[in-house]
Order: structure tokens, then C-alpha cells, then sequence
């Protein structure tokens, strides 16, 4: 599909009855295996991306960034939206400038937070962050393809589970423009039903993190529209490695392999 192609289908699964997930790859043979797996979209994780490259979390630069985008967008394909950080810089300007830059690495869709980076002050004032979903916003419009904007509201991610103001934030994204809406974290049931009865865009919930846990069925019960799970995937995987590590380290012994795929299973779903 082309681009264009892929942005009206990546829009068209937001607009049809029920939930779907989108699951997210950190490198090439993930991304190929989730589509040969039957997955309909793909997200990209910036957590997972970084730990794979032996990175922390938010130390990558942009310009690696939509490398790996390119790479990830060229593997596939299916649409593929982006995690774009808190856009990789504080101004309206750099978010725009972000946009465009992602949209030219072939994704179709990508997320700005309201995160700031700052320590002292992790989420920006929520005028500041209206005005960067805005350039967003209008940056995204401009292209010649449907590119969807998701706007998150990090208060849960950073220590500050106030659900009155995620709301609020949310609302004003929306009003800004936003075509998805996200706020990773969220703790109970109740709170994801508060969310999506409070807005009338669709909505993205993170699956795969300590605390609630909610099947695809109940989540789309509740009105949810996307499922995503960050660096979960990864963080699976990389569990896996890191016990069979201490296995071998500590006992000598190689039980581990019995959970291994097969190589035939892989080779198969590459095919």
C-alpha cells in the first residue's frame, strides 16, 4: 500500500465497532513477525527501541529516531504510528517540525506527550501543552496523506494520579484537535470509563504495566478504541533473556531452552 493507502486504513480501524491492538516492535524482525502473526497496525515503542540499542529511556536522539522509523516503516506493511516522544523539543515549532519530519519516514500516524523532561516540573503547563497539540495538529493536517495525532496526558506516568485534571487535559487536546486520545497509567476500570466517557474521540489504552488488567473484549465493552503496550513486548522478551542469563551464571544448567521458539516456527513466519 502506499502511504496514503496506509493512513486511511490506519484511520478506517479507528472508525469501525470495537477495540483493536497494536502492538509495539523495536526493531525490524519483531515488526515483520507481528505482521505475519496477523496484526492489522503497528506502534512504535521509544522505551523499547532505546533498550535495544543499549540506551535508558528518553537519551535517544531524534535523528536515530526516525531512523528507526524508517526502518520499522520500510519493514511492514502495515500502518505504522509512531512514539514521538514529547515531539524532542518544548516549543510548538520543534513538535510541528517533529511531525513532518516523522511523516516523511513513511508512518502514518504518531503521538505527542504533555511530558516535559524536567524533573522539577515533569508535565507542562497545560496552556504550553494545548498550543504544542495544536502545531501538532496543524502539521499534521498540511500533509498530503490522513496522518492521526494522538495526544497523551502522562500525569499517571510521572507520579501524579490526579484523574480530574488527566481529564481536563484530555478535553482541551481534544479541543485542540487531537484524532486519538491517551493517557497511559490509568489504574482501575472505573478510570478508563471516566476517560472515554468524558471525551468523543477515540481512545488509546496501555496494556502490559502492573495494576489493572483487562482482557480486548472488556476493554471494548468500556468504549476503549486501541490497545497498545509500550515497551512491553520487549520487556518481555528481554525478561526471557535475562533469566536464562542468570541460569547459566548461577547454576550451569540450559532448562531454558525449552521455552526458545523453534527456529522452524520463526523461518515459517518470515517466509
Amino acid at each position: 500500500m502506499t502511504q496514503t493507502e496506509k493512513g486511511a486504513r490506519f484511520r478506517q480501524l479507528h472508525d469501525r465497532g470495537g477495540a483493536f491492538i497494536i502492538p509495539n516492535p523495536w526493531d525490524i524482525g519483531s515488526a515483520r513477525l507481528l505482521e505475519h502473526l496477523g496484526f492489522e497496525a503497528l506502534a512504535s515503542t521509544s522505551m523499547g527501541y532505546a533498550f535495544s540499542i543499549g540506551r535508558r529511556d528518553n537519551t535517544v536522539a531524534r535523528e536515530l529516531i526516525l531512523n528507526h522509523l524508517r526502518d520499522l516503516a520500510g519493514a511492514t506493511s502495515l500502518p505504522v504510528s509512531a512514539d514521538l516522544e514529547n515531539g524532542f523539543g518544548d516549543s510548538p515549532e520543534t513538535v510541528a517540525e517533529t511531525i513532518r519530519l516523522g511523516a516523511g519516514t513513511g508512518i502514518v500516524g504518531g503521538s505527542i506527550e504533555d511530558a516535559s523532561g524536567n524533573a522539577d516540573a515533569p508535565i507542562y503547563d497545560l496552556g504550553l501543552a494545548a498550543e504544542r497539540v495544536r502545531a501538532a495538529v496543524e502539521a499534521a493536517r498540511s500533509l498530503d496523506f490522513p496522518f492521526t495525532l494522538t495526544a497523551r496526558a502522562e500525569n499517571y506516568l510521572h507520579g501524579r494520579p490526579d484523574l480530574a485534571d488527566t481529564i481536563r487535559r484530555l478535553q482541551v487536546y481534544q479541543e485542540a484537535g487531537a484524532d486519538v486520545l491517551y493517557a497511559p497509567g490509568l489504574a482501575s476500570k472505573d478510570d478508563i470509563a471516566a476517560v472515554v466517557k468524558a471525551v468523543d474521540r477515540p481512545v488509546n489504552v496501555l496494556m502490559g504495566l502492573q495494576g489493572v488488567q483487562l482482557s480486548l473484549p472488556e476493554l471494548s465493552a468500556i468504549g476503549v478504541k486501541r490497545v497498545s503496550l509500550g515497551s512491553t513486548l520487549y520487556r518481555t522478551a528481554i525478561g526471557a533473556f535475562l533469566r536464562a542469563a542468570a541460569e547459566m551464571r548461577d547454576r550451569g544448567t540450559f532448562s531454558f531452552a525449552a521455552e526458545a521458539a523453534r527456529p522452524r516456527e520463526i523461518n515459517e513466519l518470515l517466509d
